[in-house]
């Protein structure tokens, strides 16, 4: 079981946790402390304690150990159980790929699983072992959440910065990767939009749960924490309408291009056409060719191809073509 266990904390309730090993966590109870344990969903041992070991109704421990989870928070008895995500800032990863985590929060004792990890908890460990963390369960979950929003600021304002950038390029008129880069931004906007709005909901349904053990300080922090991830989504919505509309202005700009080269073409075309006309019905090889016989006759020819243009010129001009 070593393997599956990332860290195990007993919490002092004055904000220190002190690391316990295996050992120490199979003997716990509530009369030590208040305890999290933080554990690797995929290693065997991990499932069969969970399923068989940590006394959990079945149910509870089919959700720490499900592959597939959205954000969500119910109450099950005296306790919560809560699936949250975030952002993945693990190396060679995409933002919107968005890393979950399930807990198991109770008065006494929090089991948290993932699979990747998760950068807001090595910040909450930090701050335990700083002496500056949670002082109780319920603070340690929404320590957790709080975190996990923080972290969703960076990545927000990189797409901020990113829709900038690229719409000071369609006004400068550049091309490039344009079309590849709005499509790429909208599709991380719309999956981070997709897990940040259940996300919310249950934040939302997180407060509103009527257990003993979650104080009201607490439940103050979660709308504080509500609030701000409500901002993120509204910024991630601009940030997808600005894209939209940056990605119409450069449609029209190409399209306005081609409409530009197609007419020209068609001026060209306009002014060739009467000039192919006539040089090709005096090229048939057939008696008769008015000039067949004069050596001046192709001088005279060119210089009339050469005011017929000026003529399709002066019209064009009149009829504002030009």
């Amino acid at each position: 079981m070593q393997a599956g266990l990332i860290h195990a904390y007993l919490l002092d309730g004055e904000g220190r946790g002190r690391r316990l090993s295996w050992a120490e966590v199979e003997t716990w109870d509530a009369a030590q402390g208040r305890l999290w344990v933080h554990l690797d969903y995929t290693v065997a041992e991990t499932r069969a304690w969970i399923c068989e070991g940590a006394g959990l109704d079945p149910l509870v421990a089919e959700a720490l150990l499900t592959e597939e989870t959205r954000p969500r928070s119910t109450s099950v008895d005296n306790g919560l159980l809560i699936a949250l995500r975030g952002v993945n800032l693990n190396p060679e990863s995409q933002p919107e790929d968005m890393v979950s985590i399930r807990l198991w929060a109770e008065e006494t004792r929090v089991i948290s699983t993932r699979k990747r990890q998760l950068l807001s908890v090595d910040d909450l460990c930090q701050q335990l072992e700083n002496g500056r963390g949670p002082r109780s369960t319920a603070g340690l979950v929404v320590e957790l959440a709080d975190l996990l929003v923080w972290r969703m600021s960076d990545t927000v304002d990189t797409f901020e910065d990113t829709i900038d950038d690229l719409e000071d390029r369609v006004v400068a008129g550049a091309s490039g990767s344009l079309r590849l880069d709005l499509a790429v931004l909208r599709k991380q906007t719309i999956t981070l939009r997709r897990y940040l709005s259940p996300q919310r909901e249950a934040l939302a349904r997180l407060m509103a749960e009527k257990l003993t053990w979650i104080a009201e300080q607490d439940r103050l922090q979660l709308r504080e924490v509500s609030d701000r991830l409500l901002r993120h989504i509204e910024d991630i919505d601009a940030v997808r309408e600005r894209a939209a509309v940056t990605q119409e202005e450069l449609m029209s700009r190409i399209s306005e291009q081609l409409n530009s080269r197609m007419y020209v073409l068609s001026i060209i075309a306009a002014i060739f056409l009467p000039l192919g006309f006539f040089t090709g019905l005096l090229g048939i090889n057939v008696g008769g060719i008015p000039g067949s016989e004069n050596p001046q006759a192709f001088v005279i020819f060119s210089v009339l191809l050469v005011i017929t243009v000026a003529i399709q010129l002066v019209v064009f001009r009149w009829k504002k073509w030009l």
